[in-house]
């Protein structure tokens, strides 16, 4: 690859394996990151855009690792420095969605959306905390969501979930700023992305300004943008990509 603005920079990425993830990864590596992709259980998924950063020139590790789990985050961030030799950008991207309605959720599945969205974010800022010191320049961004901002029905796990994560974001970005670490929130809203099931109800409750939904490399973009030199400026903010859907 040509030496771009993140040349000599490495990113991990989580849950990268498909759709946003992976555009971001992949956006991560055209401008120069080596990229370490990471997904919960599904290795193929992850190896095909390891293979898709090498096949265009760039570096990739793959890494499985549940984020709830504190220490398979600290073995993949270990495992990243080690091969990489430091770390610079985390893209806090891992996430499980569900609908359910509140009586029929139990104490089970609302743990397993707060552990993967908030506890994942967490686990995997605090792994990646003294790399992101070290680096001169380093940078968080958490990606957040429409509904965060809404509401949404049959969401109470999920919207609660992004949601912290805005306040995340912005404590973070005070605790960092010493360190020359910037922090910031990415909220995509209606983005096509393949799904195993029905799409969102607040989806069909929401129109873009643009006319059209929007696609991974949108919020893939903005990432890029945040992750560079350019946004040394920007921190403790969430920025919203949803074709104005949502006017924040």
């Amino acid at each position: 690859m040509a030496e771009t603005e993140l040349t000599g920079r490495v990113a991990i990425v989580s849950g990268s394996g498909r759709n946003i993830g992976r555009a971001i990864a992949l956006v991560l590596a055209e401008a120069g990151a080596a990229v370490v992709v990471n997904a919960r259980t599904r290795r193929a998924e992850a190896e095909a855009v390891a293979r898709e950063i090498e096949g265009r020139g760039g570096r990739a590790l793959v890494q499985l690792a549940d984020v709830a789990d504190a220490a398979a985050v600290e073995r993949m961030v270990k495992a990243a420095a080690e091969r990489f030799g430091r770390i610079d950008i985390l893209v806090n991207n891992a996430a499980l969605r569900r609908e359910t309605p509140l009586e029929k959720m139990n104490f089970v599945e609302w743990r397993e959306i707060i552990g993967s969205v908030l506890d994942g974010a967490f686990n995997c800022t605090k792994a990646c905390l003294p790399h992101l010191k070290k680096s001169g320049a380093g940078v968080v961004v958490n990606i957040g969501g429409l509904s965060a901002h809404t509401g949404a029905k049959h969401r109470l796990h999920v919207v609660t979930a992004k949601a912290g994560l805005v306040g995340f974001t912005r404590a973070l970005a005070k605790d960092l700023a010493g360190d020359d670490v910037t922090v910031n929130l990415v909220s995509p809203g209606l983005i096509e992305t393949p799904r195993t099931g029905a799409e969102p109800q607040h989806h069909q409750t929401h129109a873009t300004l643009s006319g059209r939904r929007g696609a991974p490399a949108d919020v893939a973009a903005m990432v890029r943008f945040l992750a560079g030199p350019g946004a040394r400026y920007i921190t403790g903010q969430t920025i919203h990509v949803n074709g104005g859907a949502f006017l924040g």
